[in-house]
């Protein structure tokens, strides 16, 4: 029993420990195998043996890498997995390169092009795009990175216009005064003017247009004191909410309207 003991399982199933190999067992012979590196193509392969030896991809030893490229190859085939005819295009490619290097030089002089230089343009131009694109797929991506949020709002988003200040009502009426002076008149009268009267009539004025704007309430050809009590009367009547002074958005003209809601007696 101690002996038993001492037998370290294999494995356990459903908790219960196995201490030896069914006899009945049959495990394929490749059922353990695995493929750790896929590659895009042949440059990809290439590019791969490269960094991996750390080699100087304007300096390649042509027959190392041949050679190494051959046994993936051949790795491939014995594992019945389908080569493309690019594979062996660059096979084919790889075996020239290594011998027109093995090929003596001429004895001319004359400068010969490297029988690498357009296997390391393809290599190098490859390398670039696929940096490129791995810098794409490191950007934040609808779906995998981050989810889309839509929000459905039942009632309709009333319009917010932008605040009347002072400080425009105070340009406009400058402007106003301006024009008032340029109808100035000499004579000296005495004339009674009713700030009740006029919020009658811009009243009116409103009842008939609705909306107006706030320049053709006044009239600079009457002179600057029926602007005066023109300007009392429209502040009065937005004092006690009975009018509106709005603008539709920065800098834009000033619009006087009639109260939302409210029935105004017109006398």
């Amino acid at each position: 029993m101690a002996e038993a003991a001492a037998i370290t399982p294999i494995a356990k199933v459903y908790g219960e420990p196995v201490l030896e190999v069914p006899y009945d067992l049959y495990i394929p012979p490749d059922a353990l195998e695995v493929v750790l590196e896929q590659f895009e193509g042949p440059l990809d392969l290439l590019l791969y043996l490269i960094r991996r030896e750390n080699i100087n991809v304007l300096e390649i030893p042509m027959a190392r890498l041949t050679t190494q490229y051959l046994d993936y190859v051949e790795l491939m085939r014995s594992h019945s997995l389908e080569l493309t005819a690019e594979y062996l295009l660059m096979a084919a490619l790889l075996i020239e390169i290594k011998s027109r290097m093995l090929l003596p030089r001429p004895a001319t002089g004359a400068l010969e092009e490297d029988p690498r230089a357009e296997l390391v343009r393809r290599l190098l131009e490859y390398e670039q795009m696929k940096l490129a694109a791995q810098r794409l797929n490191e950007l934040p991506q609808s779906g995998r990175d981050f989810s889309m949020v839509q929000v459905l709002f039942d009632q309709a988003v009333a319009e917010q216009l932008p605040e009347v200040r002072a400080e425009d009502l105070r340009t406009v009426w400058m402007a106003l005064l301006a024009r008032a002076a340029l109808n100035r008149h000499h004579r000296i009268t005495r004339e009674q003017l009713s700030v009740r009267e006029h919020m009658s009539r811009i009243l009116r004025r409103l009842h008939e247009s609705r909306f107006v704007e706030f320049g053709e309430l006044f009239d600079p050809r009457q002179g600057v004191a029926v602007l005066i009590v023109t300007l009392l009367a429209v502040l009065e009547l937005a004092r006690e909410s009975l009018i509106e002074v709005t603008q539709h958005s920065a800098y834009a003209p000033i619009h006087v309207r009639l109260k939302t809601g409210h029935l105004v007696a017109v006398e």
